[in-house]
């Protein structure tokens, strides 16, 4: 076991660790050592407030602290890099991100390179030549539907500290924006049950220009990215121009580019064919 590098998985916003159980279940079953991380104020960490339950006080929820108020990106980055650090132990390592999750990687590839034997974006963000709140303004993210999540926030982010999503709503057009842009490959009962392991609260910091890819240090670490062919939150244009981006980041060490058919949350609710690319890449 040694010589097996180890899957360390990053969630993205308002997700956790519990998400990727049935991957690392297939990479087990593939012989694969892996663990997926719960970023400050997730997994066990979060706040469900009681106004979040049924019935829902929704007056209450907009005014409830949460936990995840005041988490930075240096936060989400030392978590992560405090299991790389004991997973690094064991043998090799592949930090496999998704989602907002690609932000803390990219983080954590810039400070500690020496700790990651590849790094796998999974449809994530990799911030290279823009933030990533300015990616959205570019023509790549046009038809991205910006109000999937506006229409759920509760309360306000700049009182809070943080972003709140009503994820428990029963609004009839609220839950089809959400499977559009999440999962609309997904059956109306696999959609509600990931929807249900989603926390309500996420941390306000996406980094800055500080946080994108840097080439000394990040761009020396051996990258995979894998495409997600029908994902509407963060379309294949927008996953392609990242990928150009890094390239021409680093032309001596350019991504390696796969692909898997499917939304954004496809993979995760049918894990078997991202657990063999995976699989294959633990194989190089």
């Amino acid at each position: 076991m040694q010589n097996l590098p180890t899957f360390v998985f990053v969630h993205g916003a308002f997700a956790n660790s519990f998400s990727f159980a049935p991957l690392l279940a297939e990479l087990a079953l593939l012989g694969h050592r892996s663990a997926a991380v719960d970023l400050p104020g997730h997994g066990f960490e979060a706040t469900f407030p009681a106004a979040y339950q049924a019935p829902q006080i929704l007056d209450a929820l907009a005014a409830e602290p949460g936990s995840i108020k005041g988490v930075t990106l240096a936060d989400n980055a030392a978590r992560v890099i405090e299991v790389l650090e004991r997973a690094k132990q064991n043998g090799p390592t592949i930090l496999v991100a998704h989602s907002r999750g690609g932000i803390t990687a990219t983080a954590v590839a810039n400070a500690r390179p020496e700790l990651i034997d590849r790094i796998v974006y999974v449809s994530a963000w990799c911030p290279v030549d823009l933030d990533v709140s300015d990616y959205y303004a570019q023509p790549e993210m046009a038809d991205v539907d910006a109000g999937a999540f506006a229409a759920t926030l509760v309360g306000n982010p700049s009182e809070l500290g943080l972003l709140r999503s009503n994820f428990r709503t029963a609004e009839p057009a609220a839950l089809a924006a959400f499977k559009r842009a999440f999962a609309a490959d997904l059956t109306d009962d696999e959609f509600r049950a990931f929807l249900n392991t989603f926390q309500p609260d996420e941390n306000l910091d996406a980094g800055t220009s500080a946080d994108r890819a840097q080439a000394t240090t990040w761009g020396r670490i051996p990258k995979t990215y894998v495409r997600l062919a029908a994902d509407a939150s963060i379309p294949l244009a927008a996953q392609d121009r990242m990928i150009r981006e890094a390239d021409a980041l680093t032309p001596d060490n350019p991504f390696d580019v796969r692909t898997l058919k499917g939304s954004h949350l496809h993979w995760l609710v049918h894990p078997k064919p991202a657990a063999e690319l995976l699989a294959n890449l633990a194989a190089r």
